[in-house]
């Protein structure tokens, strides 16, 4: 496949970047300074572009079969703001169809999921107030996928990580849930860079999840 990949340079993004060529995909990774940073593997071909914009999703995905969102909703470590995860979404799902793009994975967080029917984990007492405007931008996000996805013609999927996250082995293996947190059997839910990058490419190849949100956990 031919993807374009939004945030190629982040944690997640370089761990997708190697899992897609790992796999023999055609590779573009999209970020807002492609000067200003190498680019996680020769083989991929760097452009600027702003995923929060419609007219620049347009411009940069055409040709694609399709695309990948995993930019940080944190400010750049060169001094660029952070980006929107609302943003994002209403600009992919006005940018894509211009560029001729019906498949669209976007990699959200996990504190929109449940940890009871009706109770998100970021709703929580205890969560973590520097992480709760992302986590609630996250949820936000997923909204605006859920009411305006589908009826743009995108086969979308969002993708929501483990309540943890971080460097790890590369095993191929892991679990899937909808909307709940899903935790091992010492209730820790962990997934690492190296396997949720395995589960976006695994679920681009054999969809599964079009038209809803799914999370991965160990």
């Amino acid at each position: 496949m031919k993807l374009v990949l939004f945030g190629a340079t982040g944690n997640v993004g370089q761990r997708i970047v190697a899992e897609a060529l790992r796999r023999g995909h055609e590779l573009t990774g999209v970020i807002r300074d492609p000067d200003a940073i190498q680019a996680p593997d020769t083989r991929v071909r760097m452009l600027r572009g702003d995923a929060t914009k419609p007219d620049s999703i347009a411009e940069v995905a055409r040709g694609a079969d399709a695309a990948i969102s995993a930019i940080s909703p944190r400010p750049n470590a060169r001094g660029l703001p952070a980006p929107a995860l609302v943003d994002n979404a209403r600009a992919l799902i006005a940018g894509l169809p211009r560029a001729g793009v019906k498949r669209v994975l976007m990699v959200g967080g996990a504190g929109s999921l449940e940890v009871a029917p009706g109770k998100q984990l970021v709703d929580e007492a205890g969560f973590p107030d520097i992480y709760k405007p992302e986590a609630l931008d996250g949820r936000d996000a997923l909204a605006v996928w859920r009411a305006e996805g589908g009826a743009a013609g995108l086969a979308w999927t969002f993708l929501s990580p483990a309540v943890e996250i971080g460097p790890g082995a590369r095993t191929g293996q892991y679990r899937t849930t909808l909307d709940s947190v899903l935790s091992d059997t010492a209730g820790k839910s962990f997934i690492s860079f190296e396997d949720f990058a395995v589960a976006v490419l695994d679920e681009l190849e054999k969809p599964e999840h079009v038209g809803r949100r799914f999370g991965v956990a160990y």
